[in-house]
């Protein structure tokens, strides 16, 4: 099987093709929820947008919109990245403020504070923030905390700005390199991305963008954890494994053979299931994305296991489904303790949000009799065909249409 394109990859690819007049084509886009919400929003502030078999084709050439409504944000976080590009290109953008979400609020202060430093003048309307400049300025930036988003959305508005931006502490992510190499090839000159210091330097104007989306990390460890977690041997072609080396580690030292192929990552799973800790952190540390569905794993582990989640304060809402199958959690804090059982059992649960969803479909997978999954609704903002890619892998697995 193959991992699609990375959802957090291609949503700030989507929006970057605000930034100039265009036509725009981006490759290997997955089949999502998050996807088409974000060809709504740029349809809605003037962009031709087709897509087809993957492909996306924008242009953009005359933009009659500079707001992003509340409609659309309160679905899909990631529309406040339309701030910087709509910015740096027409000089106002309005957007909605996407307010709190399931597994904790998310504010952008630092993305608001750093773009004020390069110029801007903000100012909050009845929910939405309103910004304004003739033109950005380049500017120092020192991120409190290394915020993907703020990054992104700076970087973004960076390649416009008159003179040269410096973002310190910048987030790390492998999405974060992928629109750096999107955007240096429509012309910008960004360097550093990838690394906790980006400097770009501002350029008059951008070109259109060519670009293929980088493979989706988190889809592809999910199925690896699945190998894991059932015994079984799974191989995701595209995969790469620089990005995932925290949680190959991880996954090794649960006993689970992990090989490196030339075309994507093969793990096999263990016969018994050790107990690991692990403390998610920031890129290039644990990823909170994988913090569900590793604690699915350690739910049949050999012992005692501990799972401490730093980047979110509310994210352990799928402890309480676990525990109805069967699996023994305790959460002291921002720490699950947990206790490995012999086995889960199948039951009726309900997903919270993405991340969660998945960690329940795993549970299901490995669980003794039936496992019934309401509100799954989640799985599509994030995973293509999910259940079509398990059930080629052999799970007994199906949609079934909700009763209207």
């Amino acid at each position: 099987m193959s991992a699609s394109g990375a959802k957090n990859a291609a949503l700030p690819l989507m929006f970057a093709t605000l930034l100039a007049p265009g036509p725009h084509r981006l490759g290997n886009l997955p089949r999502l929820r998050d996807i088409r919400t974000a060809e709504q929003l740029l349809t809605g502030l003037g962009a031709r947008v087709q897509s087809e078999n993957g492909t996306l084709q924008v242009t953009t050439d005359a933009l009659n919109g500079k707001e992003a409504p509340y409609d659309l944000v309160r679905t899909m976080r990631a529309s406040v990245l339309v701030l910087g590009p709509l910015l740096a290109r027409c000089g106002r953008a309005r957007v909605s403020l996407p307010g709190g979400c399931a597994i904790g609020a998310r504010p952008i202060n630092l993305h608001l504070k750093g773009l004020e430093a390069m110029g801007a003048e903000i100012t909050l309307d009845h929910g939405y923030v309103e910004a304004r400049a003739k033109r950005l300025q380049g500017a120092r930036i020192y991120l409190d905390t290394p915020t993907v988003g703020g990054t992104e959305n700076l970087m973004m508005a960076a390649t416009l700005a008159q003179g040269t931006t410096v973002i310190e502490n910048a987030a790390r992510e492998p999405e974060i390199s992928d629109l750096a190499v999107a955007l240096c090839g429509m012309g910008a000159r960004i360097e550093g991305a990838g690394s906790d210091t980006i400097v770009i330097e501002g350029v008059d104007s951008l070109g259109g963008m060519d670009h293929q989306v980088m493979p989706d990390r988190i889809e592809a460890g999910t199925y690896l954890i699945a190998a894991a977690l059932t015994g079984g041997r799974i191989k995701v072609n595209n995969a790469r494994p620089e990005h995932m080396e925290a949680l190959l580690s991880k996954l090794e030292e649960a006993g689970a053979e992990c090989s490196v192929e030339e075309d994507g990552i093969l793990v096999a799973g263990p016969r018994e299931i050790l107990p690991v800790n692990i403390k998610t952190q920031p890129h290039p540390g644990f990823p909170t994305d994988m913090q569900a569905q590793f604690m699915t794993l350690m739910t049949l582990c050999s012992g005692s296991s501990m799972i401490t989640e730093t980047v979110f304060e509310n994210r352990f809402m799928h402890v309480c489904e676990l525990q109805r199958m069967g699996a023994d959690i305790t959460i002291e804090g921002h720490t699950a303790t947990i206790k490995g059982v012999p086995g889960l059992l199948g039951a009726p649960v309900m997903a919270t949000d993405l991340r969660a969803s998945a960690c329940l479909v795993l549970a299901g997978l490995a669980a003794d009799n039936t496992t019934e999954i309401s509100r799954i609704y989640h799985l599509d903002r994030g995973y293509e065909s999910l259940e079509e890619k398990f059930r080629s892998l052999g799970a007994d697995i199906e949609r079934v249409p909700t009763a209207s």
